[in-house]
């Protein structure tokens, strides 16, 4: 079997990092990133220093801002930019793609697949892998061609659309990383999506606080107190209720963190304050943050507009998407990923699932 070869899309944090550690593997990695400014640095070096718990130096072989040159021939394409922007990246790549290509989003967030699927159809001639893992491999910081890789995460789920392609996928990645297992599907990737209770309610309940100490408090530890923790739980079970309407395996935030990081504790509280690896991280600085604007349309909103679609009603989430879109001037159940956008407006539960599992064709693209 031939060695694979990567093209990378976006050069943040995570992008530096799998790019540099693929590269560093050995493998013919492309890396690609919209505002050419930030890749100067990169180019200067010819490729990503790693530190952390990857030390060496990852070679690219391409480093550009053209997105036809960075997917040309390559097997497979890690997207690993903010939620927000997939649409966007998938509309810029379909001219280019060909047969037989991978598209990984790392992660998807909330009906990420499904959006891509969505354009990716636009080309009927065109068959390509679409898949989303359920989180990123890494945490990690990357600046200026230079990574830190904290740690790298034992397990991360990933699913393709349909469903059956999902072991293919799969194999693929462990040529590079054992760390990637199969999840049921896209679905579930989709919803056990943590950052959706973790990020946006937190925040915006520490909107003062966050404003008047630039983010000076611990996020987790002080910021998600007895009270929060408990809009928390309403959050968590309003999602695991949409997950389970449509027969996805669902897990609580409280059993997440246990099982990621053997926390103990009698509720979603204790558990976080039990958490050792959110000890001494830092609130954002400011409001305008990812914690809102990629959490909010691209997790909540999906999860509230594929509940309404199935019958499920989600009034605490709701409520945080109506305050976020206040606080924001931003009507995000209108910029976020909703049942229309993904194309599911007006399925059914078992209509949906045929779709994710490949046994329904149809998809009408927004």
């Amino acid at each position: 079997m031939k060695q694979l070869s990567f093209a990378v899309i976006g050069a943040g944090n995570g992008g530096q990092a799998i790019s540099g550690h693929l590269a560093l593997k050995g493998y013919k990695v492309n890396l690609f990133n919209r505002t050419y400014q930030k890749l100067l640095p990169i180019i200067e070096k010819g490729g990503i220093e790693l530190e952390g718990e990857v030390e060496g130096f990852g070679k690219l072989n391409v480093i550009t801002d053209d997105m036809e040159k960075a997917i040309r021939d390559v097997d497979i394409i890690l997207v690993v930019v903010p939620a927000s922007a997939h649409y966007k990246i998938a509309e810029e790549m379909l001219p280019y793609l060909k047969d037989g290509q991978i598209i990984v989003l790392n992660p998807g967030r909330t009906g990420g697949a499904l959006e891509l699927y969505n354009v990716i159809r636009k080309r009927g001639d065109l068959d390509v892998v679409i898949a989303e893992t359920d989180t990123f491999i890494y945490a990690c910081r990357s600046s200026m061609g230079k990574s830190k890789i904290y740690k790298i995460k034992e397990v991360v789920s990933v699913a393709a659309i349909p469903k059956d392609r999902t072991q293919m996928v799969v194999e693929a990645l462990n040529t590079a990383f054992s760390q990637f297992i199969p999840a049921q599907n896209v679905l579930e990737t989709s919803f056990n999506n943590f950052g959706a209770v973790f990020h946006p309610t937190p925040t915006l309940l520490n909107a003062a606080r966050i404003e008047t100490t630039k983010g000076n408090f611990e996020y987790y530890r002080e910021g998600i107190s007895p009270s929060v923790a408990k809009i928390l739980e309403k959050i968590d079970n309003e999602r695991m209720m949409v997950a389970k309407t449509l027969g996805v395996n669902a897990i609580s935030a409280k059993r997440w963190l246990k099982e990621s990081y053997n926390t103990k504790g009698e509720n979603l509280y204790e558990a976080i304050q039990n958490t050792k690896a959110y000890v001494g991280l830092l609130a954002p600085q400011t409001l305008d943050c990812r914690y809102i604007f990629e959490d909010v349309p691209m997790s909540l909103v999906p999860m509230s507009s594929i509940g309404k679609e199935i019958g499920i009603k989600t009034p605490t989430i709701d409520a945080v998407i109506h305050l976020a879109s206040v606080m924001h001037g931003k009507d995000y159940w209108k910029i976020g990923r909703t049942a229309e956008k993904l194309g599911i407006q007006g399925m059914t539960v078992e209509e949906i699932i045929e779709l994710v599992e490949g046994k329904r064709k149809e998809v009408t693209t927004a």
